[in-house]
């Protein structure tokens, strides 16, 4: 059994989660600039086995796409030709960054540590990860 992914797309910035081998366990692992994903990606999967990629799907209230949506479509087509093996999955991303926050308070972080962009992205990918394995 491999690892899944999650991807929380961001135009500057990415915060990715990963599952342990039995799928069990969502974990942020890190926050990287979206310039550099692709090779930071091709660099994880050479080490681990990674079995399918989460991409987080914006969406509005109503139900339709928001606008970046537009950054992440083709984004999504440069992952699928990079990694033709591995498949992606969309999922609904609505209120993570604002349950992340909350999560951060939650844990009793600092103001000026609930300012980390790069760390709220982190949680906002734990957050479609565990949320996607707990509809599984």
């Amino acid at each position: 059994m491999g690892r899944i992914l999650a991807l929380d797309f961001g135009t500057k910035r990415t915060g990715i989660a990963v599952t342990d081998v039995l799928q069990i366990i969502a974990s942020g692992l890190t926050t990287v600039s979206t310039k550099e994903l692709l090779s930071f990606l091709k660099d994880y999967t050479q080490k681990e086995d990674v079995e399918l990629f989460l991409v987080g799907e914006p969406k509005q209230m109503d139900n339709t796409a928001s606008e970046s949506e537009a950054y992440i479509i083709p984004f999504i087509a440069k992952l699928e030709k990079a990694f033709p093996k591995i498949p992606i999955k969309r999922v609904d991303e609505r209120f993570t960054s604002k349950m992340a926050f909350q999560t951060m308070i939650d844990s009793g972080l600092k103001k000026k540590q609930r300012k980390n962009k790069a760390l709220i992205d982190e949680i906002s990918a734990t957050i479609i990860l565990q949320d996607y394995l707990h509809s599984k």
